[in-house]
């Protein structure tokens, strides 16, 4: 969903960043509310989301826009479209937060033409850190890309984050989960969890999980089932768990399974779900984005090891 070819400077004029980069390719971020530069260009008025707000955008154009900003088009990678946009981040909470920040590149209709996510850490309370994020390249015949909008914002402690690619939290373990599947209604994700301490690890069973709503309260009225459940056959939900103790650097694998069915009641949905990788484990809150529909339940997947860690095993003939 994501990833975009990183941009070449289109002016010297740019916002100037303070904090470190983006993990992901095409943004650049602000660090934990370090004071940085005011952004370039005519303001963006658009009201903020959840403390997000764009200050402006840059689309190379000889017709320019009260609310936007232009710049002269500098030489760019092949095919790379030059847009890009300035935002800030605000937390008025009472503790650090990660954001998770979906952006959409829109036509002046609001017709989305590409998304791009951006994660930024350890903003403080009462912090604001800035950053920027780049189109890139635009998809072959996608209509003119005139606006970016600030679409889905997700904020957890920073505490309780996945941690960044490459980092390796106090404890030794890293769980993270994926973008997941979809299949007639079928949704399944995975939860990952690499040993990337010094120690083994063991682990026997079940992630255990809480669900969590916008407010990061818990859900009610969802049942959390071991296996499949019934939601689906022909899946590995069913293996039963065992005992696994992984080396430093091995891996293993749990997922999340559902159906978005919605019959009679209220629609469900759960944005965070807190996970534990065992009993004591440190809590870690992913943002899987649960459309339960009103089925009322979520199956989980026993820790297995992970594909590579099975194939690596396996005696050679």
């Amino acid at each position: 969903m994501r990833r975009a070819t990183p941009l070449v400077p289109v002016v010297a004029a740019l916002l100037v960043l303070t904090a470190c980069g983006s993990e992901q390719s095409g943004t650049r971020q602000g660090g934990a509310g370090e004071a940085a530069g005011p952004a370039s260009g005519a303001p963006v008025t658009d009201a903020p989301v959840d403390g997000v707000r764009i200050t402006s955008v840059t689309i190379p154009s000889p017709s320019p826009s009260p609310k936007r900003s232009y710049s002269v088009q500098a030489e760019r990678l092949p095919g790379d479209s030059g847009i890009s946009a300035a935002y800030e981040v605000t937390n008025g909470g009472t503790e650090a937060l990660t954001y998770e920040i979906l952006f959409h590149f829109t036509t002046d209709s609001g017709a989305s033409m590409a998304n791009r996510e951006v994660t930024v850490r350890d903003v403080r309370p009462g912090a604001t850190a800035r950053g920027t994020v780049e189109l890139g390249v635009l998809q072959r015949g996608a209509s003119a890309v005139t606006r970016v909008k600030v679409g889905r914002v997700t904020k957890v402690p920073a505490a309780e984050a996945p941690p960044a690619p490459g980092d390796c939290p106090e404890g030794g373990v890293r769980v993270t989960v994926d973008d997941g599947d979809a299949a007639m209604g079928l949704r399944v994700v995975g939860l990952h969890l690499e040993n990337c301490g010094t120690s083994p690890y063991s682990l026997d069973g079940y992630p255990e999980l809480t669900l969590l709503d916008d407010g990061l309260k818990p859900v009610d009225g969802v049942t959390v089932v071991h296996g499949s459940g019934g939601i689906s056959t022909g899946t590995r939900f069913d293996e039963p768990p065992r005992p696994l103790t992984l080396k430093p650097g091995e891996k293993a694998v749990s997922g999340l399974m559902w159906r978005n069915t919605t019959q009679f009641g209220e629609p469900v949905n759960v944005p965070y779900v807190r996970v534990r990788a065992k009993a004591g484990a440190a809590l870690v809150t992913v943002t899987p984005h649960l459309d339960l529909g009103t089925t009322g339940k979520l199956a989980v997947r026993a820790w297995a090891p992970a594909p590579e860690e099975t194939d690596r095993k396996m005696p050679r003939t």
